[in-house]
């Protein structure tokens, strides 16, 4: 079969290859890939900056964005030959440590964890596939073209779980929630603030392209001023920062509402610096309950969420996030950047 690889830690590397078909182990299914995300970890992997191979290969298939079909499932399963499916990233560490012997894997305390795609084990970028059936979510039929999502919306469910956890230290009615980056991440933390009926808004710096329309297709609001004026006009309740952007990041602590949570989903470069008074942002975080959180990966409950904010999405909206398909022989095109790209996702089963 034919798969998405590299060889982790060398760039310039990212191929379609041939590989070996998968075997389904005992207990697990497999699938028929029908389409991978591609992701900013994704092109680290490939510029050679990011990723661990299996400890039995010299190379990694790509691909943590998954979305797949089930052909063939073991004797006893709650899953069924036809089923959409997408596979959970990241595995608990083999010691466990106490939160991966929690279910909490998102958690790992150690760090021995292992990521499909990621971090010593193969990903999902193939023609067929195989998983466990304890991590595979099945997905509504209807989500066949926009099921690739999945992992991505993972990732924002469980920042709003936070949220909601912090929240419910006391009394907490936030109104106003503000979305840093209109990237997949930043659009589909928006999509589940107004799934939650708040007065939603989202700021990026393009003026054009597909992301301003994609914010008011949300009916949220969208902004392309700077971090400080936009911020303080809205003094969210809730802030998801989907940058990393050291400004935008500061920016947006420093015009909270009171009892404000800030959840920093996006990972900051090394060596870009900025000047704050680390005097007053203390202050203010301290004065007025504040809190900042990091959150990153899911759990398998972040999965199921997941698959509920999809299935109560606008189908059509969430295939517009989805901004080109590239075909699986023409991989390296998908790690090419255009200046209208949202989503970019390499399809695998050439149905187009």
């Amino acid at each position: 079969m034919r798969a998405v690889t590299v060889e982790p830690g060398r760039s310039g590397t990212l191929t379609t290859a041939d590989v070996p078909d998968p075997t389904p182990g005992e207990g697990e299914l497999l699938v028929d890939g029908i389409a991978v995300g591609v992701c900013g970890t994704d092109k680290e992997i490939v510029a050679g900056d990011y990723g661990w191979a299996p400890p039995d290969s010299s190379y990694l298939i790509l691909g943590h964005e998954s979305l797949g079909r089930v052909r063939k499932v073991p004797s006893s399963s709650n899953f069924q030959q036809g089923d959409l499916v997408v596979g959970v990233v990241r595995r608990p560490d083999p010691e466990p440590c106490g939160a991966c012997a929690h279910g909490e894997f998102d958690m790992c305390r150690n760090g021995q964890y292992r990521e499909r795609g990621i971090k010593q084990l193969h990903g999902y970028g193939s023609q067929a596939w195989t998983v466990e059936q304890d991590y595979v979510v099945k997905l509504d039929p209807g989500l066949d073209r926009v099921g690739v999502l999945m992992e991505p919306t993972t990732v924002v469910a469980k920042a709003w779980e936070q949220v909601d956890a912090i929240g419910n230290r006391s009394w907490f009615d936030p109104q106003r929630v503000l979305v840093t980056g209109a990237g997949p991440i930043g659009l589909l933390a928006a999509l589940i603030g107004t799934q939650r009926g708040l007065d939603t808004h989202v700021l990026d710096q393009v003026t054009d392209g597909p992301k301003p329309e994609l914010v008011r297709a949300l009916g949220a609001t969208y902004h392309h001023a700077d971090i400080d004026s936009v911020a303080k006009q809205i003094a969210p309740d809730v802030v998801i920062e989907a940058t990393g952007v050291g400004a935008l990041v500061f920016g947006a602590l420093e015009h909270t509402s009171t009892y404000g949570i800030t959840v920093l989903t996006g990972v900051s470069p090394k060596g870009r610096e900025i000047t704050i008074d680390a005097g007053t942002v203390n202050r203010d975080i301290v004065l007025e309950n504040d809190v900042v959180v990091g959150s990153v990966n899911a759990n398998l409950r972040h999965y199921h969420q997941a698959a509920g904010v999809l299935a109560r999405a606008d189908k059509e909206w969430l295939d517009r996030v989805i901004t080109r398909r590239v075909p699986l022989d023409e991989v390296d095109d998908a790690f090419q950047a255009r200046d209208d790209d949202v989503k970019v996702v390499v399809e695998l089963d050439g149905t187009g």
